[in-house]
């Protein structure tokens, strides 16, 4: 890639792929989208060396006769433009005597992938193949070139030309050209692929990829829907030999996505040559698809471009009749809470769905308020209205999250003579949120388990007739974790965990077997066998890519708290970069990974990140009745006010032992023993305990525990970076947008020297790029 006069910067991958095929003799295979730099790597590199450059644009294979070619090497560009079948009849033949030369170096350039028309020579000579990706910069030579060029940019145009163009070399030239401004290199860019690429194009290929770039990723089948054409595949194969401006996410899946560039030059060109009602029917079809494919969030986003009402009102109403496990309340928020509330009042399932939604957005007098609206409406409905109603009041009353148990066994009790009688019918209910508990599920039930034999005996058929298939192996389940945090007999536990899972395996709810392997992961956790619980759920995790990936993210966090146990950091740091983001909103439904987060933290570290997330979970466990995370989160709290210097740590783990301690919870303080025993023998504290049998259950397992895990939590020191004062200096300069020669000058070193200290930083802090060294440095703060 040039920059000022004479003086050429190298993609270094494509550089290097390059002259290892030359020296090696082995022919290369350059592609990439127009004006990524193939000729120009090429015309560079054989500069001082004689060779043969022929265009297929302008040359036919009779020009090309093998005894008039007497330089050592010859590359054949544009071989995209090569579609008539007779004239790749007649190059196959033409490079197949080349390649039988051992004189002569061959080349061959072109926009798309290797061409299938020449695959059998692919498979016979070792072509060397450089890629799109190869002739991109990186980072540091993006700021470089554009710093040669004397471009003064800030920071934040950095990032936002990095993001744009990813190191591609034209999408630097343009944004050179205009002097910096992003958004008219954008439209230049479009202009550029819409004169020298698009219009090259035959007219079908041209509307199929017009009409497809309203969405990012597309199957074949969603694009046959979207834009009626029956030969997607066809058209697929013809733009792959045209040029690389799709690419296949993954052989398996089936989906296609649109480079950005060509995505976005694509719906400019969409609205120039459609019109408003031509492009509300492309966005329909493909509302339509998502929605019957049960991606609602996706069929509404499409719905929303035009302002399809009645389409966004039908979905709401139906995502509503979903229990809050299922149903998506909280990602379509914002479609609910723009809704007219005279329609809502008209709908009692969408009256049952606002209060249901405020109370998962911690919202309390907004949701009674919506429970109220329905009762009035009960009371005025008549029939078939009045019946759907009282069934969705009861569904509320269950389900709600703010209310908690109270007056729960009652309920039940009514709901299934109602429901016997035909009175009332209401949806099946889950109790777990998608989580691997029955007591801190969709609810919580400690409370129950002081009375967990006799409320499975007067309960427990009711509890499975009102819930219907959630109700299969709830009560088994339900009594195998009471017992298990209780600290009972590990045989019985486990019979009844068995029992559950196969209850809920015939004809129950995946949700219930993910409750059951949960507990069963507990429990070889707790007799030393880390190995067949991860076996475990990483098997189910498998079963449940395709029969419930609504799963997966609470699955990868119990694998996540399990690798914990044995300070597996990456796959714990992996697991970190999926978290929620606590800070940037509070989701109630995603408690189980906040509680995982604050451990992540924990052993980073980061005990300002894991106060915090904790006084968020203190908050919610009390606005919600949430016993258990209140036990737990108090417990971790004292670990943390502890690594903190703060003195309230001994009260607050005398608190979490103390209501522990009168639910007889064992194992939620032996899981965490690694943790919170060590302060004790270590400041020569104690603990206040009322049963001594519990006190001594504790202890000993206690101990057992952290002797089986030594490495749960700990701080890996090795995460630690040191930089020195120069580094310092010079990584603010950079935040600040300074140049390297500006650096150089003002700390008095060779520019040498200062790029020597950036790559050692950059090294140290595990990143790739001048942005990405002051963000990390500014999150540990090293700056």
């Amino acid at each position: 890639m040039r920059t000022t006069g004479d003086i050429y910067l190298w993609p270094a991958a494509a550089e290097r792929k390059l002259r290892m095929a030359y020296q090696a003799g082995l022919p290369a295979y350059l592609y990439g989208v127009t004006g990524v730099g193939k000729t120009s790597l090429i015309r560079h590199f054989l500069e001082k060396k004689e060779y043969f450059y022929v265009s297929a644009l302008n040359t036919k294979p009779d020009d090309l006769e093998s005894e008039k070619i007497t330089a050592p090497v010859i590359v054949l560009d544009d071989l995209y433009a090569i579609s008539d079948i007779r004239l790749k009849d007649a190059y196959y033949q033409k490079i197949q005597e080349w390649m039988e030369r051992n004189d002569l170096w061959v080349v061959l350039i072109s926009r798309a992938p290797f061409p299938a028309w020449l695959l059998s020579l692919r498979m016979k000579y070792s072509f060397v193949m450089i890629g799109e990706e190869d002739f991109c910069l990186t980072r540091e030579q993006q700021d470089e070139y554009l710093e040669r060029y004397g471009l003064q940019v800030s920071e934040e145009q950095l990032e936002k030309a990095w993001a744009v163009g990813r190191g591609n070399p034209m999408s630097l030239r343009i944004f050179v050209m205009e002097n910096g401004n992003l958004e008219a290199t954008m439209r230049t860019v479009w202009t550029y692929l819409e004169s020298h690429v698009y219009d090259q194009w035959d007219t079908e290929l041209q509307e199929f990829f017009m009409d497809i770039s309203i969405v990012k990723d597309f199957t074949v089948s969603l694009a046959a829907m979207i834009t009626g054409n029956k030969h997607v595949e066809h058209m697929l194969a013809q733009g792959m030999e045209t040029g690389n401006f799709f690419a296949k996410m993954g052989e398996k899946d089936g989906v296609w996505r649109c480079k950005d560039a060509m995505r976005w030059s694509m719906e400019q060109r969409l609205h120039k040559k459609r019109s408003p009602e031509q492009i509300s029917r492309l966005y329909y079809n493909a509302g339509l698809y998502y929605e019957m494919e049960g991606e609602i969030a996706k069929a509404l986003e499409m719905y929303k471009v035009y302002d399809d009402t009645d389409s966004i009102f039908r979905l709401l109403v139906a995502n509503a009749r979903e229990n809050a496990a299922i149903g998506n309340y909280y990602e379509l928020r914002n479609y609910y809470l723009e809704l007219p509330e005279d329609l809502i009042r008209e709908n009692p399932v969408l009256m049952m769905g606002m209060s249901l939604l405020q109370s998962i957005l911690m919202n309390v007098d907004e949701s009674e308020r919506w429970y109220h609206e329905l009762e009035e409406y009960q009371k005025r409905a008549e029939r078939s209205d009045a019946r759907e109603a009282r069934g969705r009041l009861i569904t509320l009353d269950i389900s709600l999250p703010h209310r908690g148990i109270s007056g729960m066994t009652e309920l039940l009790r009514a709901a299934g003579v109602l429901i016997t009688d035909r009175k009332v019918h209401i949806p099946e209910l889950s109790v777990t949120s998608n989580l691997p508990s029955m007591m801190n599920g969709g609810k919580d039930f400690c409370e129950w388990s002081r009375r967990d034999r006799e409320l499975a005996v007067s309960l427990g058929k009711i509890i499975e007739f009102v819930l219907g298939k959630y109700g299969k192996g709830l009560v088994p389940l339900a009594l195998a974790e009471s017992y298990l945090e209780k600290g009972q007999d590990d045989y019985e536990v486990m019979a009844l965990i068995q029992k559950g899972r196969m209850q809920a395996e015939s004809g129950g709810k995946i949700e219930q077997v993910f409750v059951a392997n949960g507990l069963l992961c507990w429990m070889y956790l707790i007799r030393q066998d880390l190995e067949e619980a991860l076996h475990v759920m990483q098997t189910f995790r498998e079963r449940c890519k395709k029969e419930a990936p609504k799963l997966i993210a609470n699955i990868d966090t119990f694998l996540c708290r399990l690798h914990l146990y044995r300070g597996d950091t990456a796959e714990i740091l992996a697991w970190l970069e999926s978290a929620p983001d606590e800070n940037r909103e509070f989701y109630i439904l995603e408690r189980f990974r906040y509680v995982t987060k604050v451990r992540v933290y924990l052993q980073q570290g980061k005990y300002e990140a894991a106060y915090n997330l904790l006084q968020q979970l203190l908050y919610y466990a009390k606005e919600m009745e949430r016993t258990y995370i209140r036990i737990e989160s108090t417990l971790l709290l004292a670990v943390t006010c502890y690594k903190m210097d703060r003195k309230e740590w001994k009260n607050l783990l005398q608190e979490a032992v103390s209501e522990a301690e009168s639910y007889h919870f064992v194992r939620i303080l032996t899981k965490e023993a690694g943790l919170w025993l060590p302060l004790l023998k270590k400041n020569r504290e104690e603990i206040h305990w009322t049963d001594p049998h519990f006190h001594r259950q504790v202890l000993e397992e206690g101990k057992r525990m952290a002797q089986m895990y030594p490495g749960y939590l700990r701080t890996k020191a090795e995460g630690e970076v040191t930089l020195s004062d120069t580094a310092r200096k010079i990584l603010r300069m950079q935040a600040e947008g300074d140049s390297m020669n500006k650096i150089a000058g003002q700390l008095g070193l060779a520019e040498v020297t200062v790029k020597y200290h950036c790559r050692e930083t950059y090294r140290k802090l595990g990143v790739n790029g001048k942005a990405a060294a002051v963000n990390e440095a500014r999150k540990r703060k090293l700056i």
